[in-house]
């Protein structure tokens, strides 16, 4: 095993010193000057496109990339790499009809927009939720993913390594906010693909007799030809279960289900309308400089697999002997990553972890300041107050993880832990979100009840069927919600105003398009019904998922364009909004047609 030398100090020293020198650099303030809360929340609006994209990017790459996703990578293979490129292509959606929208209200946060379209019972209950998982779950485990790997790699102590990167992210993210992050973002980015792709070229090289990155790839896929298919059948794959046994990988990930079900939710959800993800767009300095920055992030998401799936695989090709599969990455970076380059790829990882906390960090404290302490506590805070409670939350947010962190070492592929608790929350988050947008009639009362009941519906499946795969069980929560959602929004009337229609022409034909779209969801679904059982190893019951989806779109179309009456607090939204340049339409033409090959290749 080779040890963390004295160059490897000095280059990932070199690195923590730059990322706290930045952030000081660029969140300082002229004498006497005070920060907004714009500038602390929102960077003050005036982020580029490329700085967006990184910050996106770096915002969702953490730790727990680099060691669950190469660790899934290591136990499972290429078929969790459709988690990043299915992400790709749900970009393009969020930039072009997203995006506008939430930018046209000039909101801060996410429970922001849920206040001004329903009211404020649906926006606190969504803010509570978010506040917790950001602390429960997401930054626990990017705290002890980041940990982890020091421990593996350079050998200190969890606890004190957990400790270390809460220091380091509070450092100058707390006194900085979100442009000493985004712009540290951009360094943290570079370093993060610098390194990935160093450590990824050396791990394949390896397995090559001339030591060459093509012919380690080619060893790498006669080796382990098993780990180079997206779609995994049921019991063809077995993962240990992090309690000594093995668990069938179907279960994660299931066959069909992840490319036909609720993984398009989970990635609208969290790329639409997570706080600490639409946040930068929002910092952006214009809506195209936003659309552009997320498209590129959209790039970056597809090189994703390579820089952390990919070593993943090639540790399991080299016959690595691992206790977790999590220790993959660290395990490269000790047995096959030379002295000097060591200290930069772990850079790469502290580079995904600080930047990852940082940003959860500067959510939880833009969430609970705006959305609860100035929405109840405090009405009438000033500026000043309300970023020093913000830097206040986000300091207890740290010590509350910090705490909290060292309790998931029992798992074994932390990676889909994430996944499968932060699931709980998808299915209602997406809904309340989506006919919010673009659904007159949803109420405000039947945006409460799927607030209320997404994570007990999916709590209760779990324990009366807890074989079922996560990725599925969130599909018939949503199935069950969308039932709700449009039943009791058809059933209040209260609060209706006089619905106001475009010209004739355009209102049949939209709803025209509403019944067609409806009447082919429902003929798939028929057909699908024939198929399910013949195909129960790859869960193509997933389908319904989509099915469902396009009736919810095809019941908004007619709705809006037929009804009498809609919500008082209903959005008329214009086709013009969603008008993007050449530059972003060809970009986004591109993503679609790398992502063709991809799957044509891995399929």
């Amino acid at each position: 095993m080779k040890q963390f030398a004295t160059i490897d100090w000095i280059v990932f020293l070199g690195y923590a010193s730059i990322i706290v020198f930045t952030g000081l650099w660029v969140s300082r303030s002229k004498k006497g000057e005070q920060k907004s809360t714009s500038d602390y929340f929102l960077a003050g609006r005036s982020l580029p496109w490329w700085t967006i994209g990184a910050a996106l990017l770096a915002a969702n790459i953490s730790a727990e990339h680099f060691i669950a996703m190469s660790g899934s990578g290591y136990a499972v293979g290429l078929a969790i790499a459709a988690y990043e490129w299915i992400a790709a292509i749900v970009l393009i959606f969020v930039a072009k009809y997203f995006l506008p929208v939430f930018i046209q209200k000039g909101i801060y946060t996410m429970p922001q927009f849920l206040a001004q379209r329903y009211d404020k019972r649906v926006s606190t209950i969504m803010a509570v939720f978010w506040v917790l998982v950001y602390i429960f779950v997401n930054m626990t485990a990017v705290l002890y993913l980041g940990a982890l790997a020091m421990e593996k790699i350079i050998g200190v102590p969890m606890v004190y390594g957990i400790i270390g990167f809460s220091f380091f992210s509070a450092v100058y993210s707390l006194w900085g906010g979100m442009k000493a992050i985004a712009w540290t973002d951009v360094i943290n980015v570079t370093v993060l693909i610098f390194g990935g792709l160093l450590t990824t070229f050396l791990a394949v090289s390896a397995l090559g007799v001339d030591h060459g990155f093509f012919s380690g790839f080619s060893e790498l896929i006669h080796k382990a030809p098993q780990k180079f298919h997206m779609i995994i059948t049921k019991g063809t794959i077995f993962v240990p279960d992090g309690a000594g046994g093995k668990k069938d990988a179907f279960l994660d990930l299931p066959g069909l289900g992840v490319v036909l079900g609720s993984m398009w939710l989970t990635n609208f959800a969290f790329w639409g309308f997570n706080q600490f993800i639409i946040q930068r767009g929002l910092a952006g300095k214009s809506l195209k400089e936003a659309q552009y920055g997320v498209v590129f992030a959209g790039y970056l998401k597809l090189l994703i697999p390579l820089l952390v799936v990919v070593p993943g695989i090639a540790a399991f090709a080299l016959g690595a002997d691992l206790a977790k599969s999590d220790e993959a990455y660290p395990w490269l970076l000790s047995n096959i990553v030379p002295v000097g380059i060591k200290g930069l790829a772990f850079s790469a990882i502290a580079a995904a972890a600080v930047s990852a906390l940082s940003s959860i960090v500067n959510s939880v404290s833009t969430v609970f300041t705006m959305d609860i302490y100035k929405a109840h506590l405090c009405k009438a805070s000033e500026d000043k107050k309300l970023v020093i409670v913000g830097r206040i939350v986000a300091l207890v947010a740290l010590i509350i993880a910090t705490c909290v962190a060292p309790q998931l070492r029992t798992l074994d592929q932390a990676y889909q832990y994430i996944q499968e608790y932060t699931g709980y929350i998808y299915p209602g988050e997406f809904l309340i979100f989506f006919c919010g947008l673009f659904w007159r009639k949803s109420t405000a009362t039947a945006a409460v009840w799927i607030a209320l009941l997404t994570i007990p519906l999916g709590i209760l499946l779990k324990i009366l069927n807890p074989d079922l795969p996560f990725i599925l069980r969130i599909g018939y929560v949503f199935i069950i919600l969308t039932i709700v959602m449009i039943g009791l929004s058809l059933l209040d009337k209260a609060h209706h105003v006089q619905n106001q229609f475009a010209v004739e022409s355009i209102r049949k034909k939209t709803v025209q398009l509403g019944w067609r779209i409806i009447a082919i969801a429902a003929f798939a679904g028929i057909v699908a019904a024939f198929l399910v059982a013949p195909m129960r190893n790859l869960a193509l019951e997933a389908i319904y998922v989509l099915v469902t989806g396009f009736i919810l779109i095809g019941t908004i179309l007619i709705f809006n364009s037929s009804g009498h009456t809609m919500n008082e607090k209903g959005l008329i939204i214009e086709r013009s909004m969603f008008k993007t340049t050449d530059k972003f339409n060809i970009a986004a033409i591109g993503i679609c047609g790398i992502l063709a090959v991809l799957y044509a290749c891995f399929w």
